[in-house]
């Protein structure tokens, strides 16, 4: 197929180049490019392909949303929008031509923070906005976190109707007999033009998940016991159902918390093959699996790889059909399955060089117009509409137009041997038009732990080798994506191994002659910030200067935020019991610090607590040592407010050229 690129002319494109030489950026402008949050966040195509809803950065904290009319070539104002504290627009998806329904997210302070979401639907021209989420009243014995979700946006023959999850929370009356006792999760047909729905699924306690066949009928349910304690327990119960069958059978256990997941993690039903897609196990690395739900239980091997995890289905189209299977070596890959979009794809990467991560983001019914991503380690992404009947492509809107014409730094997929002689792979990102030697330099360990970084725009990274920093990003072991062995406890029980990686890139840096060993910092978020702290508690003298971004700083502290919530027991084996506790708890050996530390914080971080950097400042002054550290009120871990994230950038580059000594 040969594809031919045509642009929009609508009033949302942007010129991604004036052919000019590259902007040159002050430290102002540079922070305040890079820390623009996304002018797309999430996007989705209309049923019959003609109109596109971006939800998107609209300055600070707040989202909009907005509609284009990719016939028309036109945009409208947005039609709705959310301030970000505490409410934020998070994903808007197409139920009919005419209306979409919204998930808001918001957070709030009961004595204890929490977080919960609810689900509106709004016409495409702003207007009908309803709550669809049954919300709680005077009457209910409990808080509703969870406003519900979609399951399934069921066949173009029910317009405006979807199956829903949603909570159920018993209701009653001083002095009376319950009104309502119904209680859990459970799944209803929604109406979203009408406002009506009828349960589908009656609620339980325990339940945690249910997965349709995209058709209209839940096929799989998990249920998690809960502990002694009333937390949730490590093990999921799944069940199916047969073809025209109300009756559930036994389908098998996952274990979870503590680690790596055992056993069969079921993800997507397909009708026609009436099998279930999920990942497992296999060889000590994740694959995918499908598993036949005629009541033989036939399992196979569907897709694998001796050298990483297989992570990610690739889902297309309305009812959400698996087409593929995706995983990442030194870059992120995608194994078709569907040999029209195999074919296709090999097409788009001829079509658009320059661009290899390409993705699949939404369809229209027929498939006859695709919505993709493109974009690469030197191009933060833009979206296209595919026609497929016509063979065009059109761009739609790139995802960060703040950063035209600014010259963007290549990734390079490194390895470097650690103290053992174990290979840790990892990215480098080098300053435009460097030569690549004796530079001030930055080792920026990912978060999670049970994460991984992978190559690509790397906001983060691109706005240090902006200012001049090489940039080493390590997949330290710990990290996911590799396998178990690698895996190993976690990143936390087994912190010193983790750490003596993360520090072993900076030798690295060092040895090869990149980093100026007078000018090597480390920056981290979240894990990476706890990373950052912990490095110099394991050696001292390695890095000159340390930026933290919501650090986990205590691992008792981190255990105890759970206590009050549901995951507590999960999170409890997560961190484990021993002399590693207090061994790998930077707050707890602040004396062993010698650099100049810079922390931040938001104080609505539900992920790691505002409490862990405070307690971090204060010991450090404690034992009199230098330190920064700058409070976001009212934001949450990811600090998503562009000019929370400038003021960050800005402050950290001024930081760390100060400690440098540049």
């Amino acid at each position: 197929m040969k594809l031919l690129l045509r642009l929009l002319a609508t009033s949302v494109m942007i010129p991604l180049s004036s052919g000019a030489a590259p902007r040159q950026l002050t430290a102002t402008e540079a922070a305040a490019a890079f820390g623009a949050r996304e002018r797309i966040e999430t996007i989705s195509l209309s049923p019959d392909g003609n109109r596109a809803a971006l939800l998107g950065a609209a300055g600070g904290a707040s989202s909009a949303l907005t509609i284009v009319d990719l016939v028309a070539g036109t945009t409208s104002q947005p039609i709705a929008r959310s301030s970000g504290n505490p409410e934020s627009l998070s994903r808007c998806s197409w139920v009919t031509d005419a209306r979409l329904l919204c998930n808001v997210f918001y957070m709030a302070d009961i004595g204890m923070k929490i977080s919960a979401t609810r689900q509106i639907a709004i016409n495409s021209d702003g207007s009908g906005m309803k709550m669809i989420t049954v919300d709680t009243n005077a009457r209910s014995q409990g808080l509703l976190q969870n406003g519900g979700n979609i399951i399934d946006l069921l066949p173009t023959g029910e317009p405006g109707k979807v199956l829903m999850s949603r909570t159920f929370v018993p209701e009653g009356e001083t002095g009376s007999n319950i009104v309502s006792n119904r209680e859990g999760l459970g799944v209803e047909l929604v109406d979203i033009t009408r406002n009506t729905r009828k349960i589908v699924e009656s609620p339980r306690p325990d339940a945690t998940e249910y997965i349709s066949d995209g058709h209209g009928t839940i096929r799989i349910r998990g249920m998690r016991p809960k502990t002694n304690g009333g937390y949730d327990g490590a093990r999921i119960d799944y069940s199916y159902r047969q073809v025209n069958s109300d009756k559930w059978l036994p389908f098998g256990k996952l274990m979870v918390g503590g680690g790596v997941s055992t056993g069969f993690d079921p993800y997507a039903v397909d009708a026609g093959l009436n099998v279930v897609y999920g990942f497992e196990r296999e060889g000590g690395r994740g694959a995918l699996f499908r598993v036949s739900l005629d009541g033989s239980m036939k399992r196979e091997l569907v897709f694998a790889r001796a050298d990483v995890d297989i992570d990610g289905l690739v889902r297309i189209g309305r009812q959400r059909r698996v087409v593929g299977a995706s995983y990442a070596t030194d870059r992120r890959q995608t194994e078709f399955f569907d040999p029209e979009l195999k074919k296709l794809g090999a097409s788009l990467a001829k079509a658009l060089p320059g661009k290899p991560l390409i993705s699949f983001v939404d369809a229209s019914t027929d498939e006859s117009k695709l919505l993709m991503f493109a974009g690469s380690d030197v191009d933060p992404g833009r979206y296209y509409l595919l026609d497929k009947k016509t063979r065009q492509m059109a761009e739609v809107l790139p995802v960060r137009p703040e950063l035209a014409d600014v010259a963007l730094a290549t990734v390079t997929a490194v390895n470097f041997p650690a103290a053992d002689g174990t290979i840790i792979p990892g990215y480098l990102t080098l300053p435009p038009g460097s030569d690549g030697k004796n530079l001030p330099a930055i080792v920026m360990p990912h978060g999670g732990p049970g994460a991984r970084d992978e190559w690509g725009f790397d906001w983060l990274a691109q706005f240090y080798a902006n200012r001049g920093f090489a940039v080493l990003q390590p997949n330290f072991r710990g990290s996911t994506g590799y396998g178990d062995a690698w895996f190993r406890e976690n990143g936390f029980k087994s912190w010193q191994v983790a750490i003596g990686d993360v520090n072993d890139g900076g030798r690295w840096l060092i040895k090869q002659g990149i980093a100026d060993p007078t000018k090597l910092g480390i920056v981290g978020w979240s894990y990476g910030g706890y990373a950052a702290l912990q490095t110099a508690v394991l050696d001292p003298n390695l890095f000159k200067a340390i930026v933290a971004i919501a650090p986990v700083t205590d691992l008792e502290t981190l255990r105890g935020e759970s206590r009050d919530y549901s995951n507590f027991a999960l999170v409890d084996a997560f961190i484990g019991n021993g002399p590693h506790v207090r061994q790998g708890s930077p707050a707890l050996n602040a004396a062993r610090i010698k650099a100049p530390v810079l922390l931040f914080h938001g104080t609505q971080d539900l992920n790691v607590g505002v409490a862990e950097s405070r307690l971090m400042a204060n010991r450090l002054r404690d034992a009199g040592k230098t330190v920064e550290y700058v409070e976001f009120k009212g934001l949450d871990h990811q600090l998503d407010d562009s000019a929370a994230r400038a003021q960050m950038l800005e402050k950290s580059d001024a930081f760390l050229r100060k400690a440098l000594g540049m």
